[in-house]
């Protein structure tokens, strides 16, 4: 088995057909962000995508899209940004994961939503957590009205919140789609604030997530695009959520509400909105996304298996990785915050790597990100 590296333009007509029918085994796609569009949209905000083409003999039987090596480091594409990551292919643990490695030029793949068996081989750092599927299938309002046998008391005390939105602010209602721009910036300006009152790394605020976060709402109404959904008390926007849809899958993305009017749960009513209307739009499944586990599991149908971790090869990348690990492990031993900050530095700049492949804006971005 070999695999041949290509900028993502080489990639012909009859191979996205290949792609996009692996990403959706016996015709049910696994998730927006496995198609070839979202590579392709990463591609154009960022000089540094390829695809590894894996061939077997003289036959294609997969594609990795993925970041070319930055200090040895490959990641998989749009990481950590995108939440499915993986290889496309027919039988992704026929793929040796050391291929993966060499044909990307580096010596560490590091994942963080991988989906998809990564061959016989044992790895490092493993860590499984499921991305919650709600399987709404043709009738949104059936959907919930199954879920409330469930959980009473949680559609109880929705229905009071809302009464009490309705009495206090005027009507509830969601809308799909905001052709203005008005409500996406309400979320930008939210996700913004939370980034900074929770030290978080600003993500909204690095140039190519911003690009590619527009051309999605650019396509807006297409087969594959993204979807801003919007949840009004009165006049009053309460939340809003930007997603991914692709086939019949809507993922959501990036919520935010008014902090103002938490009491009354709007991300919640946001989402009841939204399962009643995605049918109309030929959503039949929401994948909420993993973690979130306390909310999340009065909607989740069932779990997706995703893995974070690395594979590592011989060479300056691994070792380093290791190098630093040992000594973070020594560090750890000292009581209190001392010995908890080699591994809290090195978590951040593993993260602000992955969103700043250059070295200045990286080191702009981990020093703006640690003085919150």
């Amino acid at each position: 088995m070999r695999a041949k590296t290509v900028s993502i333009e080489d990639i012909s007509a009859s191979q996205i057909a290949q792609w996009n029918q692996w990403a959706s085994p016996n015709g049910k796609l696994v998730s927006p962000y496995l198609r070839f569009e979202f590579a392709e949209t990463v591609a154009r905000s960022r000089t540094d995508v390829r695809v590894a083409i894996i061939e077997d003999g003289n036959q294609t039987v997969g594609f990795f899209p993925h970041h070319k090596a930055h200090g040895g480091i490959v990641r998989p594409v749009g990481a950590p940004m995108s939440d499915y990551q993986g290889v496309v292919a027919a039988d992704p643990a026929a793929i040796p994961p050391q291929t993966l490695v060499r044909a990307a030029g580096g010596s560490a793949l590091v994942y963080d939503n991988w989906h998809g068996a990564l061959g016989d081989q044992d790895f490092d750092s493993r860590v499984c957590a499921g991305s919650h599927i709600a399987a709404i299938g043709e009738n949104g309002t059936a959907f919930l009205e199954e879920r409330r046998t469930h959980h009473k008391d949680h559609f109880k005390k929705m229905a009071r919140r809302q009464r009490a939105a309705e009495r206090d602010l005027g009507p509830v209602r969601v809308t799909l789609g905001d052709p203005d721009g008005k409500a996406f910036a309400a979320l930008s300006e939210w996700k913004q604030t939370q980034y900074r009152d929770t030290g978080k790394l600003n993500v909204f605020g690095i140039d190519w997530v911003q690009s590619v976060l527009a051309d999605l709402r650019g396509r807006e109404g297409e087969e594959f695009s993204g979807l801003t959904a919007a949840l009004w008390f009165g006049d009053r926007l309460a939340a809003v959520e930007f997603g991914l849809v692709a086939g019949d899958v809507y993922h959501s993305w990036f919520p935010a509400y008014d902090p103002e009017l938490s009491r009354y749960s709007p991300g919640l009513l946001l989402l009841h909105g939204l399962f009643e209307q995605a049918p109309e739009r030929g959503i039949a499944r929401v994948d909420l996304g993993h973690g979130g586990d306390h909310y999340k599991k009065y909607y989740s149908s069932y779990t997706v298996p995703l893995d974070q971790g690395r594979i590592l090869a011989p060479g300056l990348a691994a070792l380093g990785i290791r190098t630093w690990e040992i000594a973070e492990q020594a560090v750890e031993r000292v009581p209190g915050k001392v010995g908890a900050l080699p591994g809290r530095l090195r978590r951040r700049w593993a993260q602000v790597s992955a969103f700043q492949p250059q070295l200045a804006p990286r080191l702009a971005s981990f020093a703006g990100s640690i003085a919150l």
